[in-house]
């Protein structure tokens, strides 16, 4: 059992693990041992997450979310398997966190009779430098 929030658990189950090998230096050990996490969450399924929770990780996730609803974490941060694996489930939790805060609706004003009316002058001004512009056409 994962917790993210109070109310948000996750089940061992739901998320699923591989280990691939890593790149970069590391010489002979990154080639004979695989350290890499490559972690996999069905969020579109997942019963531990509210239908508002995952409307919002849809949107936060971006690329780490497949059309199919599967959101995907690579880490190889660390030389070890055990960091690395800690590293993509908490990568996954704050994630999920970050879906949990509700943002706050804006809430439209109405714009005031003076902002309106400075609005309208600033834009008779401009017309009038930009009429000044024009050529003058002596048709006589």
């Amino acid at each position: 059992m994962i917790p993210v929030t109070d109310e948000i658990k996750l089940d061992d189950w739901e998320i699923d693990l591989k280990f691939v090998r890593a790149g970069g230096p590391g010489g002979q050990h990154v080639n004979k041992v695989s350290t890499a996490v490559q972690l996999r969450f069905d969020a579109e399924s997942s019963p531990s997450l509210p239908d508002d929770v995952r409307a919002r990780l849809r949107k936060i996730a971006g690329s780490k979310m497949t059309s199919e609803g599967v959101v995907t974490i690579e880490a190889s941060r660390f030389r070890s398997q055990s960091r690395n694996r800690e590293d993509a489930i908490e990568r996954l939790v704050e994630l999920i966190r970050r879906a949990t805060v509700v943002p706050n609706k804006r809430e439209q004003r109405k714009v005031s009779a003076r902002a309106r009316a400075r609005r309208v002058d600033a834009k008779r001004r401009r017309a009038g430098v930009k009429q000044a512009r024009r050529p003058v056409d002596h048709e006589d």
